[in-house]
């Protein structure tokens, strides 16, 4: 017999939720604001001016290791740049990937592992494309800690492949298929060089895991050893 106690869905633990939330939450202000249905005419600018107070400029960075010196302001950019987007679409496609991937990862990691994978991601992201020389285009959203859980998420297929004897480069296809749709956007349209941080945020992902994944890293090469 059915069991109609069931959800239609299954649930999406808290631990996703909590990043997820924050997202969600800013650009259903933002949003309001700008189509002027709170804040009067004064909120159309409201996205403008979180751009202006969360996004990360690549020469923070510079600027700090130029001075020496420690900027609070520059150093929270290298969090609170994924919690603000160009637009509604880009929130939205941010949100679609952390729930659905953030859902997978966070079944088999531990909530705080989970945490470390996303913000590590995302800082790693941020890092990387601070680094790169010659980069002046503002870095907003929260697509390289949403790449760190694709990372998270290929870390699991390439483990489960690798332990049944299968071909592990399989693993790789999601994020070989994403860069490739990117590459193509980019030659239509314009592209944009966000991709550096998406890249580095996904490497972040699959390495954290290998050192976060249930069980430690010990526990997975004894797994791959045993094949």
């Amino acid at each position: 017999m059915q069991d109609y106690q069931e959800p239609p869905f299954n649930p999406v633990p808290p631990v996703v939720w909590a990043v997820l939330l924050p997202i969600i939450a800013v650009e259903v202000v933002l949003s309001l604001g700008s189509s002027g249905y709170v804040g009067g005419t004064g909120a159309i600018g409201w996205r403008q001016e979180a751009l202006q107070m969360f996004a990360l400029s690549p020469q923070m960075l510079d600027e700090m290791l130029a001075r020496g010196s420690w900027n609070s302001d520059y150093a929270m950019r290298f969090v609170t740049y994924m919690f603000v987007h160009a637009s509604f679409v880009h929130a939205l496609f941010v949100a679609i990937f952390t729930l659905a991937l953030g859902k997978m990862v966070a079944e088999v990691f531990r909530p705080l592992a989970f945490l470390l994978i996303f913000f590590g991601s995302g800082l790693t992201g941020a890092l990387v494309y601070s680094l790169v020389p010659g980069l002046e285009r503002w870095l907003i959203g929260g697509y390289p800690a949403a790449y760190g859980l694709i990372g998270a998420f290929t870390f699991l297929i390439w483990a489960r492949l690798r332990s049944t004897g299968d071909n592990s480069a399989r693993a790789f296809l999601l994020i070989g298929m994403l860069l490739g749709l990117q590459l193509l956007f980019g030659m239509l349209f314009g592209g944009t060089p966000d991709w550096i941080a998406d890249l580095a945020g996904f490497a972040a992902g699959f390495g954290l895991s290998f050192l976060l994944v249930p069980g430690g890293p010990q526990q997975v090469l004894a797994r791959l050893r045993r094949r």
